[in-house]
C-alpha cells in the first residue's frame, strides 16, 4: 500500500485500532507513559515540515490566517462550554470539551486539506500560527471558561504546552532550516509517521477509558459530534461572511473543526482525569471521519471547472 493511500484511510485505521484497544485494553493501557513523548514527537515532525516560506506567507498574507485563528480560539471553546451546559455534562467531561475546544488545529487537518484539494499553504500556515498562539491561548482559555467549576493550574499547563508543543516544533523547524537536505530525504514519510503516532495515542487513551466508554452515554458522543460540525460549519460560513473565497473558507472550516485533540487528551490526563480525556478520544476518531467525508465531497466538486472558478471568486456564495 502506498503512503498516500495509507494516509487517506486514516479514519478507518482510527476506528479499527480503537476497537482493538477497547478489547485488548491491558496491552495498550500499559503504554500510558508514552502519550506525552508521542505527542511531542508529532509536534517535532510538524516542525520538520516548516520552512521559511511558511512564515513568509503569514507575513505577506495575514488576513485569512488571522480570521482562521480568531475563529479557532473564539468559536470552538465557546461551542464547547455552551454544549456542555445544554447537555448537562459533568464537570470533568466539560473540562475535556473545553480543553479540546481550546487547542490549536491538529496536524491531521493538513492531511484532510490536501485530500480536499483546499489551500494547503493556508492550512499549514494556520496550523503553525494556531499552534504558536495556543501555547498561551489554551491554558488561559481553560482558566477563563472553567474557573467557576474546576481548578485549573494555568501556569503548570502553560509550562507543559511549552514542553510538549513549542520546544519540539522549534527544534524540528531549526533542523529543517540547517539540515534541509537530510530532511528532504525522509519528508515523504513524515505524514505517515505522524498518522501512526496519532493512532497510537488514540489507542492508548481508548484503552485507558475502555470501561468508561460503555458508561459515557450518547450525550457525550452527541456533544463531540455537534462540536466538530459546529466548527466546520462556523469556520466555513463565518469566513465567507468576512470576505474569503470558497477555497480559503474550505481550508479554514477544516482547520477550525479539526482540533489537536491529542494535546487535549494529554493535558486532560495530566491536569484533570481519565474521564476528562474522553471527549478528546471521541473527537480524535470522529473529526477524522467527518473531515474525510468533507474532503471527498469538496474534492469531487472542485474537479468541475465551474467550482474551480468559484474558488477564485470572493463575491460568490456557497
Amino acid at each position: 500500500m502506498t503512503m498516500p493511500r495509507f494516509n487517506s484511510l486514516f479514519p478507518l485505521w482510527a476506528i479499527l485500532l480503537s476497537l482493538l484497544a477497547f478489547f485488548a485494553a491491558d496491552a495498550f493501557a500499559s503504554l500510558q507513559s508514552l502519550i506525552v513523548p508521542l505527542l511531542a514527537t508529532v509536534m517535532f515532525v510538524m516542525g520538520l515540515n516548516l520552512t521559511r516560506e511558511d512564515f513568509t506567507r503569514i507575513v505577506n498574507d495575514p488576513k485569512p490566517i488571522f480570521i482562521g485563528v480568531l475563529l479557532q480560539f473564539l468559536l470552538m471553546p465557546l461551542l464547547a462550554i455552551t454544549l456542555s451546559a445544554m447537555l448537562q455534562l459533568s464537570n470533568q467531561l466539560t473540562a475535556g470539551m473545553v480543553l479540546v475546544g481550546s487547542c490549536a488545529g491538529g496536524t491531521a487537518s493538513n492531511v484532510i486539506s490536501y485530500l480536499a484539494k483546499a489551500d494547503l499553504a493556508l492550512s499549514i500556515s494556520m496550523t503553525v500560527t494556531s499552534t504558536l498562539v495556543g501555547v498561551l491561548a489554551t491554558p488561559f482559555l481553560c482558566s477563563f471558561y472553567l474557573s467557576q467549576t474546576i481548578d485549573v493550574d494555568t501556569w503548570a499547563m502553560l509550562v507543559s504546552i511549552l514542553q510538549m508543543v513549542f520546544v519540539p516544533v522549534l527544534a524540528g523547524a531549526l533542523i529543517n532550516h540547517y539540515a534541509a537536505g537530510a530532511v528532504q530525504r525522509v519528508e515523504t514519510m513524515l505524514p505517515s509517521l505522524s498518522i501512526v503516532l496519532i493512532l497510537l495515542i488514540i489507542a492508548i487513551v481508548v484503552a485507558l477509558n475502555s470501561e468508561r466508554l460503555t458508561e459515557v452515554g450518547l450525550l457525550t458522543l452527541l456533544a463531540v459530534i455537534i462540536h466538530n460540525l459546529g466548527g466546520l460549519l462556523g469556520g466555513f460560513y463565518l469566513s465567507r461572511l468576512l470576505g474569503l473565497n470558497v477555497k480559503q473558507s474550505h481550508t479554514i472550516a477544516i482547520e477550525v473543526g479539526m482540533q489537536n485533540s491529542g494535546l487535549g487528551v494529554a493535558l486532560a490526563l495530566q491536569f484533570f482525569s481519565a474521564t476528562a480525556a474522553l471527549p478528546g478520544v471521541l473527537f480524535s476518531v470522529w473529526h477524522n471521519i467527518s473531515g474525510s467525508i468533507l474532503a471527498a465531497y469538496w474534492s469531487s466538486k472542485r474537479e468541475s471547472l465551474e467550482y474551480i472558478l468559484r474558488d477564485d471568486s470572493v463575491s460568490s456564495t456557497e
